[in-house]
């Protein structure tokens, strides 16, 4: 199980590769999760088996692209619910952001805190990212869809946030 804290020893210092060698893959079981909630309630992906889960990976509250994925995901949260799926954003972002950003664009599904990226890490979505020429890790946008057997059924790689939702959507219902 990835722990909140302390359950990887890399301190986040993984080259983009060593993360691409760590995601896990279709048919592989998902790795297990224990997070805090926007309200510090921990969640755990074994507690969801029995349902489909959308865990998806970004980088930072409240700012363009995180804004964007995340209210499309708001928008057709009924759809999703639909499909039988529940969703879980995961950032390295703490439990107060969260619940800012939760509140202020009324999202209808849980954010999870990965303060010490140790569960992005094991999903292989930390890594290594380049901005205006300059390196540094971060959260590399990704998406697993989990079926209701713990077993990772879809991975999105790479990810743009303005029409993710409508494709991990029509993945539901594929």
């Amino acid at each position: 199980m990835v722990l909140a804290r302390g359950a990887l020893a890399s301190g986040g210092r993984m080259a983009d590769t060593q993360a691409m060698d760590k995601m896990p893959v279709a048919g592989a079981p998902a790795p297990d999760l224990a997070l805090p909630d926007e309200r510090g309630t921990i969640h755990r992906l074994s507690d969801e088996r029995g349902r489909w889960v959308v865990v998806y990976f970004y980088p930072k509250d409240d700012t363009p692209g995180c804004t964007t994925e995340a209210c499309e995901f708001r928008d057709s949260w009924r759809a999703v619910q639909a499909a039988g799926a529940v969703v879980l954003g995961v950032s390295p972002d703490g439990v107060a952001s969260h619940q800012k950003f939760k509140k202020k664009y009324e999202l209808p599904f849980t954010l999870l805190a990965d303060e010490d990226h140790a569960v992005a890490e094991a999903y292989g979505a930390w890594g290594e990212k380049s901005m205006y020429g300059r390196k540094y890790f971060g959260v590399l946008r990704k998406t697993y869809i989990i079926d209701a057997r713990g077993k990772i059924a879809r991975v999105f790689e790479k990810v743009k946030p303005r029409g993710h939702a409508a494709e991990v959507l029509a993945a539901l219902r594929g």
